[in-house]
């Protein structure tokens, strides 16, 4: 299991390979594989993901919830956490209603607590596509996030990061089973990137690798067991998982 970085134009990818972590000075071991017969894991192991709920108004509403006045976060463990490619297990015994929330995913790229907005862009090491899956008949239950959303596997991450690219407005569709169900752009954040940051930075300190999930567009709905569900983020790539069952 190491880091490499992607290159070449469509169809011709292939996988440079990094010397340790990504983070700083890039060194090259000089090894390349072609991208076909790389195994992607998550492109990240985050020591946590803390997710932001409600941040698109219509997907407040579609719940029946009031949009927050400020950031309302949420923590997934990073045992939740699985790449491209992998099963999203659903534990069939204890939910009835496992959703997809399709969401853009941001990396932290330094050490860093109380970032002023606009230094944001300096503590950001790039972008990928998220999951952000959830047991919502446990939701509802339980009124806070916690169960619901930390289940392994429930936090798929990928296909790979993408740290050249202006996330403020990009196009973002989750389908299903080929079937787009939900479609927004990045631009519809009620609280933007630069806000997430700082407010989430102000709380706790951030370590390189952590992840912030910027919140869900409307039209979240079920998966069932069979299902393929990807995540597709304009600039970066798509994301897909099938549906098993855990049990």
């Amino acid at each position: 299991m190491s880091f490499g970085v992607v290159e070449g134009g469509p169809g011709e990818e292939f996988v440079s390979m990094v010397a340790g972590h990504p983070f700083g000075q890039v060194q090259f071991t000089g090894e390349r594989f072609p991208l076909s017969q790389v195994k992607l894991l998550s492109p990240m192991l985050p020591s946590k993901v803390v997710a932001i709920g409600r941040n698109y108004a219509e997907h407040a509403s579609e719940l029946g919830n009031e949009v927050p006045d400020e950031p309302l976060i949420f923590m997934k463990p990073s045992t939740s956490v699985i790449g491209h490619g992998e099963d999203i297990a659903y534990p069939t015994t204890l939910s009835d209603r496992v959703d997809y929330e399709g969401e853009l995913a941001v990396v932290i790229g330094r050490l860093c607590r109380e970032v002023p907005v606009e230094r944001v862009k300096d503590v950001v090491f790039g972008y990928t596509c998220a999951n952000d899956v959830t047991a919502r008949d446990l939701q509802k239950k339980d009124v806070q996030f916690t169960r619901a959303k930390s289940f392994d596997t429930f936090c798929p991450l990928g296909p790979w990061i993408q740290t050249d690219l202006d996330a403020s407005d990009l196009a973002l569709t989750t389908s299903v089973n080929g079937e787009i169900r939900q479609s927004g752009r990045t631009s519809q954040l009620i609280h933007d990137i630069p806000a997430l940051v700082a407010y989430v930075s102000a709380v706790m300190t951030l370590i390189p690798g952590d992840i912030i999930l910027t919140g869900t567009p409307a039209g979240v709905g079920p998966l069932e067991i069979g299902d393929e569900v990807s995540v597709g983020i304009e600039g970066i790539g798509t994301l897909t998982n099938k549906v098993v069952s855990r049990d």
